[in-house]
């Protein structure tokens, strides 16, 4: 099995566009491909997963760390031909940028460079971005938006030391919708069979895909030792691995909200709870008239409320479905998304009030601007659904709405905020964590990686009730 990294110069650079050309050429080739994305990402690895049919995996070392990443990765990627991994940013952007994940993972880098206004300068910028750091670790270069073979000429001549292998063109005429949390998320469809297929056989007409194929490294197993140089020993022992468990018999039954209004879940959430002993069924807030049978928690995630809110205000059978399920005390969690379904009614950009739930006492309100953005460690004040008083867990923050009121007179009062929240710098940030009853819901989407007693903390509180 191989595997590459697909990252970029900065962000806006194409390196979405290469890796979503390269999973389609490396499909229509007939390979397996495994497709991963750097950091917390949801809607690049559900555009991933319509090409390759495959869930994308998010390899974030911040809330997951080195072990996690490297467990996750060789689970998933061993049975793939090849395994292609998008960065996030710029190659060497934040503390815990791409650079850094590849060179945990031990994988080559493919470097995507935006042609468009430069030649010969080109040559400049890659010896930069070459000499910065480890040189070892970038295998190739692609270029992006290249106007004609003459330019793509310049610009291959200027490079040296490293081999170039090929170039998107600038009439590529492929481009993906965004919207004010960045690309159109795939439950849209926003990739025709047409596009993609355009899209494969540019790439394979404009870039040599064999030479990225063999580029690719070899992926060590689990048991390897890293590292050896560094010990002072004359022989070390291998490690042996014991075999995976098979996964526990469905012991409880998780609803999952999951349409075009809830879809940014960690896939590995969900796995997680499956190996701790759950069955997931999905259902849609938007077109489903009440939670389903025999359901023993609720799950509701993030995704766009807001663009459909109208839409879930008019679903009062699911509303009043969910309301009395919050309020005869059964287990529900929520994220983001999740969280503005359960207040009171959503303000949407235009002004507009839609009533939602009502579980928690306060109404969600679409703000321009800034979004409120960043890593976020939360340590509990109490124990809930996703832990014990004391533990610490990681997740992230994404959003453009925010609370309006912070309490209304309603027969609900929160009892407090179980989640005390600092950045990834260790700042404070405000209290999170709202609890009703059973029911949690906050603004941080929590990957279940970055603590091992998650999924079955969430387990165990589902059998108590």
């Amino acid at each position: 099995m191989s595997a590459v990294v697909i990252a970029g110069t900065h962000s806006g650079c194409g390196k979405t566009t290469a890796t979503l050309g390269m999973l389609a050429a490396l499909k229509k080739k007939g390979l397996e491909v495994q497709p991963f994305k750097a950091g917390p990402d949801f809607i690049d690895t559900g555009l991933h997963r319509i090409i390759t049919g495959k869930p994308s995996r998010n390899l974030d070392l911040w809330m997951c760390g080195k072990d996690y990443i490297r467990d996750c990765f060789h689970k998933y990627s061993q049975d793939a031909d090849i395994s292609i991994i998008e960065g996030v940013m710029g190659l060497y952007d934040g503390d815990f940028n791409t650079a850094k994940l590849a060179d945990v993972l031990n994988l080559p880098i493919i470097l995507v460079v935006d042609a468009y206004g430069m030649a010969e300068s080109a040559g400049a910028v890659v010896k930069g971005f070459m000499e910065y750091k480890n040189p070892s670790l970038i295998a190739g270069i692609i270029f992006n938006r290249v106007a004609s073979e003459k330019h793509y000429r310049r610009l291959r001549n200027s490079i040296h030391d490293i081999e170039v292998l090929g170039y998107l063109p600038r009439n590529l005429d492929f481009e993906i919708p965004h919207r004010h949390l960045g690309l159109t998320i795939a439950e849209e469809n926003p990739l025709t069979e047409k596009n993609i297929e355009r899209l494969a056989e540019t790439v394979l007409e404009h870039v040599d895909v064999d030479a990225i194929l063999h580029q690719g490294a070899r992926v060590k197993m689990l048991n390897d030792l890293n590292d050896l140089n560094d010990l002072n020993v004359q022989a070390v022992q291998k490690v042996q691995i014991a075999p995976c468990p098979l996964p526990l018999a469905p012991s409880v039954r998780i609803a999952v909200a999951y349409d075009r209004a809830f879809c940014f879940y960690y896939e590995d959430n969900l796995d997680l709870l499956r190996d701790a002993g759950a069955e997931i069924v999905t259902f849609s807030p938007i077109s489903d008239t009440k939670i389903p049978e025999n359901a023993d928690a609720l799950y509701i995630g993030g995704g766009y409320p807001e663009l459909h809110a109208r839409d879930l205000s008019q679903n009062t059978f699911m509303l009043e479905s969910i309301y009395n399920w919050a309020d005869s005390g059964k287990p529900v969690y929520a994220e983001c998304g999740g969280l503005m379904y359960l207040s009171q009614g959503i303000h949407d950009f235009e002004g507009n009030f839609f009533k939602m739930i009502g579980v928690f006492p306060f109404e969600t309100v679409m703000r321009k601007g800034r979004p409120h953005l960043g890593y976020r460690e939360v340590q509990l004040k109490d124990s809930c659904i996703i832990g014990k008083e004391g533990a610490t867990i990681k997740g992230h923050e994404f959003h453009y709405s925010e609370i309006k009121d912070r309490i209304q007179n309603t027969e609900y009062r929160i009892q407090k905020k179980i989640y005390s929240v600092k950045d990834s710098n260790g700042q404070d940030v405000r209290d999170e964590g709202y609890r009703v009853k059973n029911t949690i819901g906050s603004y941080i989407h929590i990957h279940f990686g970055s603590n091992p007693d998650i999924a079955g903390n969430f387990i165990d509180l589902i059998k108590e009730h």
